[in-house]
């Protein structure tokens, strides 16, 4: 509830603020133009980094290597990309991270930390009659009546 909170309070008025603060001092218009601007940019490295992620995760795939970091990170420019169109300098900043090459990494490794992956079989081992979340399978037929 409180992330929530922040999220959909506490980040709208920080930006609103941002932007009378900005605007004093470099007026309203220039103010717009830079949201404009910063709007514009991070199309052009959305673009950029979306197709070296992709490339890389290609490369990854050609190897027979799953291409996890790369999919986070695909997550993480989508993530940018939305905080980028957003109008507001905060935001900006947030989206900008999420794009560059060092930080999103750093973004995405430190989430993987925090985050425990499991992969395998789901249910358990091959052959163990138990179902996913162990309840038992229960086999039988069925037929489709018309």
């Amino acid at each position: 509830m409180p992330f929530f909170l922040i999220a959909f309070i506490g980040v709208p008025l920080a930006e609103i603020y941002l932007l009378i603060e900005v605007g004093q001092v470099i007026g309203a218009l220039p103010t717009i133009a830079l949201c404009v601007l910063t709007a514009i940019i991070g199309g052009g490295l959305l673009r950029h980094q979306g197709m070296s992620t992709v490339q890389r995760a290609r490369h990854n795939l050609d190897q027979g290597k799953v291409p996890a970091l790369e999919m986070l990170e695909g997550v993480a420019l989508v993530v940018g990309g939305a905080l980028l169109m957003t109008p507001g300098f905060a935001t900006d900043a947030l989206g900008f991270a999420c794009l560059l090459p060092p930080t999103r990494r750093a973004l995405v490794r430190a989430v993987l930390a925090r985050a425990h992956v499991t992969y395998g079989p789901v249910g358990g081992t091959p052959g163990d009659s138990r179902g996913a979340g162990g309840h038992d399978t229960i086999e039988g037929e069925y037929r489709r009546r018309e």
